[in-house]
């Protein structure tokens, strides 16, 4: 087969467009023939490295995957041959305490497709049969491929960790990546009064109404503080959503509410950030680090995916061989939503 494949760091080099064996599944796996695969931002931490922290190389990534059923292995059910599918990113164990509580993100062997082991940008790929979910009615593999890793995350910090409530205001930092396009979406669900998004263009802050906004901040042209604390009245709003980190970590607990929740999954701009204890326990703030979300919870939003309620967002697609530019644009943040790989 043909795929991309990672076998030491670096920049869009470290992309090996290459002919690998075709893999064969395992006990209780299935073959996938990949259709559509979805860029991530950890798609460029795989490739770059990250200090402190060994990827499996060599590795094929991507983690959000759309296809159909090739082959299936010994002991992973009736799967039928040809079913379209998409792919839960998230690989774990399947019998802990954790698994079997619904925290599977929290497992001790818990991996990422396309992070630990070989992922989407490739035109098969092998995942574990508890990890194959039916494509969800009306969507195309392209919009299957851009929802699982971006929408599970998002529902998992809005809804698990921070535990958004409807009327509550909230602040949606850098609206154009997937997971805050996911986020925006989430946030209008569960009833939020204010939610403000931020982003660096004006265009990208007009979708981000169109996805339920109610206000935007464009951060080069203004104090995203400021403008919060005028928008609720000075009270602040009860959730930040980040993954950015550094300077806007910091600047997001100044416009917490009394109670407020801060929630992230990332931090692509800085990992350091100073943070006031004192405002920290005087005003009973939280702040809460968030990874993945669990299956049961990727299974749930479904849901409202097939309702319409939730959608995913693309940018654009670009056939599998233009990996590279993919990547390209995703590092320079032009996209808003997702972009994905068509596998032909």
């Amino acid at each position: 087969m043909r795929a991309f494949r990672i076998s030491r760091h670096g920049g869009p080099e470290a992309l090996e467009w290459t002919e690998l064996p075709t893999p064969e599944p395992g006990p209780t796996e299935v073959r996938v023939r990949v259709r559509a695969c979805a860029l991530n931002r950890l798609d460029l931490w795989v490739r770059d490295g990250v200090p402190g922290h060994q990827f499996p190389l060599p590795l094929v990534p991507g983690s959000e995957i759309a296809g159909e059923i090739d082959a299936v292995g010994a002991g992973a059910g009736d799967h039928e041959i040809g079913t379209p599918v998409l792919l839960a990113p998230g690989v774990s164990c399947g019998h802990c305490d954790r698994c079997i509580g619904a925290e599977d993100m929290l497992c001790e062997s818990y991996g990422i497709l396309g992070e630990h082991r070989d992922g989407g940008y490739a035109e098969y790929v092998v995942a574990p049969a508890r990890n194959v979910l039916p494509l969800p009615a009306g969507l195309s593999f392209a919009q299957a491929a851009a929802l699982p890793l971006v929408f599970m995350t998002a529902w998992h910090m809005l809804v698990t960790r921070a535990r958004l409530r409807p009327l509550e205001d909230v602040l949606v930092h850098a609206a154009g990546s997937g997971v805050s396009s996911a986020g925006l979406q989430i946030a209008k669900l569960l009833g939020a009064r204010h939610v403000i998004a931020t982003a660096g263009s004006d265009a990208k802050l007009e979708k981000a109404t169109r996805l339920g906004a109610t206000h935007t901040v464009n951060y080069r042209e203004h104090d995203f503080v400021a403008a919060v604390r005028e928008i609720t009245g000075r009270k602040g709003v009860e959730v930040v959503f980040d993954h950015v980190g550094g300077d806007t970590f910091e600047k997001s607990l100044k416009v917490l509410a009394r109670g407020g929740r801060l929630v992230f999954c990332g931090a692509t701009a800085a990992a350091a950030a100073e943070v006031n204890l004192r405002m920290l326990f005087f005003k009973n703030q939280s702040i809460l680090g968030s990874t993945m979300g669990s299956l049961a919870e990727l299974r749930h939003l479904l849901k409202f995916v097939v309702s319409g309620a939730l959608e995913p967002v693309i940018d654009r697609t670009l056939p599998l061989a233009q990996a590279p530019a993919a990547q390209a644009a995703l590092e320079s943040r032009e996209q808003f939503g997702k972009i994905v790989l068509i596998v032909d």
